[in-house]
């Protein structure tokens, strides 16, 4: 998922589903806490064989952290230099993995393992909001850089499946996101029951999979082709902190710590810190196979959604950016999901106990998918899109916040040994978060500088029906 990553959401669909059960036992709950107390509770008894081993732990956690934002690393290599790029992965890795056992360790001392729960422990009412707020923004950024992607991915099928040219009403990007919204995303997003959705994430790997293998066969035919440039192999370059942004939302999970934390039988900090240690290096490992591959195919002309780099008439990739948009189509609605709870329960005041009225179900449904519609057809830039949700909502999420409930909740001097990293952490998540939205302020008018259905130059000795391309291309 390109939240991370990806950007999957699994935790608050078995928590809808917890509240689901709870409901049909007879049971009441005073508050979100408590119900995500329960929620443990049934996922233990409900999948006790499933997820009681820490290899089973860790594979979950790696399909919760490995998603459609890996396809924005080679980007990022070019935006912070090939070489610097490679090492700030494996550095954002580290900090990702000493934060997730931070907030672990927080859970622990504040008794509360959610994160809203360490959050509220630590920052009462004002941090639960603050959560709240960003953990709107995420999956709401999110679910634009789907539209971005469908309209940039499915454009380019359609048009090599059918032939039409590009001046052809199914050409159009807008005009194929709106068709998939209104053909399979609302249908979606208006389904209460989403707990049934959380089976994406098998197939969600799956695609990945086959991406990345596509990748590599392609590193031959292409690499040859691609014509030099200045800023190749650099090892290190100026937009550093916008790179950041994109590894920080490509490792970005912390929504889904304490659910993998409860489903480890008789769990403990150590347990748990090897769960931790495990998912994050193949995760780290799987990104740099995308970066190094992407990179090495394209250099500085990666684009923010990789896919875009390939041939229009390439039927490999064109099979591979069928099966991404239909992965994220997918994971579109566990975004809304999400991001609909959060109004209802954060904005709205709702009880978490007691069903939505269908009035305002789908209203709150409609108004967030048609408002992300709108903003997705206004850019063709992912990569930028990529930036402003790892700055914005992605750092402080998995750097700031849970740095600073651990500081908020552990005893002791805030300049004391064993606070020490975690104030390490939260000034570098601060550091970024701060530069990065300054960058984006100051760049504002240049960060829109993708242009549509743009055919690479090095297509043009690859392509079929060099006529219609040539129509397409923007000089």
């Amino acid at each position: 998922m390109l939240a991370a990553g990806g950007l999957n959401e699994k935790s608050y669909i078995l928590e809808a589903g917890a509240r689901s059960l709870s409901e049909d036992r007879g049971s009441s709950y005073d508050s979100n806490e408590n119900a995500f107390d329960d929620m443990k509770q049934l996922i233990n008894e409900e999948e006790n064989e499933k997820t009681n081993t820490l290899p089973l732990a860790s594979f979950n956690f790696i399909n919760s952290i490995i998603g459609s934002g890996v396809i924005g690393i080679p980007y990022a290599f070019h935006e912070a230099g090939f070489g610097f790029g490679i090492v700030l992965l494996i550095f954002v890795a580290f900090v990702t993995d000493y934060s997730l056992i931070l907030m672990v360790r927080s859970g622990h001392i504040s008794g509360k393992f959610s994160y809203q729960g360490i959050m509220e422990a630590a920052f009462g009412r004002p941090g639960y909001y603050l959560l709240g707020i960003l953990q709107f923004t995420y999956p709401f950024i999110a679910m634009v850089s789907y539209n971005i992607v469908v309209g940039d991915t499915v454009t380019k099928v359609i048009v090599r499946l059918t032939g039409i040219g590009p001046d052809s009403l199914f050409a159009k990007r807008e005009i194929i996101v709106l068709i998939a919204t209104m053909l399979l995303t609302i249908p979606l997003c208006l389904y209460r029951d989403v707990a049934k959705l959380a089976k994406v994430s098998l197939f969600s790997l799956v695609c990945i999979a086959f991406i990345l293998v596509s990748i590599f066969i392609r590193i031959g035919s292409l690499s040859d082709i691609v014509p030099p440039h200045n800023d190749s192999w650099r090892f290190v370059n100026k937009d550093i902190i916008p790179a950041i942004g994109i590894m920080a939302f490509a490792f970005m999970c912390h929504h889904n710590t304490f659910l993998i934390y409860s489903s480890i039988a008789d769990a403990n900090q150590k347990k748990w810190e090897a769960v931790t240690h495990a998912s994050l290096f193949v995760s780290l490992v799987v990104a740099i196979m995308f970066g190094i591959a992407g990179y090495s195919t394209f250099k500085a002309y990666s684009q923010g959604d990789l896919l875009e780099n390939y041939c229009w008439d390439d039927d490999l990739m064109n099979i591979s950016r069928l099966l991404f948009s239909v992965q994220i189509l997918l994971t579109y609605p566990i975004e809304c999901f999400v991001t609909r709870e959060v109004i209802e329960n954060t904005i709205l005041g709702k009880d978490p106990n007691i069903p939505t009225s269908d009035r305002i179900h789908y209203l709150l449904t409609l108004g967030i998918v048609a408002t992300t519609y709108c903003i997705s057809i206004t850019t063709y830039c992912l990569g930028a899109v990529l930036e402003l949700n790892g700055v914005l909502a992605a750092v402080p999420l998995a750097y700031v916040l849970p740095a600073l409930c651990y500081l908020r909740l552990e005893e002791g001097f805030i300049f004391c040994s064993k606070k020490l990293p975690a104030l390490a952490v939260c000034i570098f998540g601060l550091f970024v978060a701060i530069l990065g939205a300054l960058f984006l302020i100051i760049d504002f008018d240049q960060i829109d500088t993708c242009m549509e259905s743009k055919v690479m130059e090095y297509c043009n000795r690859t392509v079929v029906n060099t006529t219609m391309l040539n129509t397409t291309m923007v000089n």
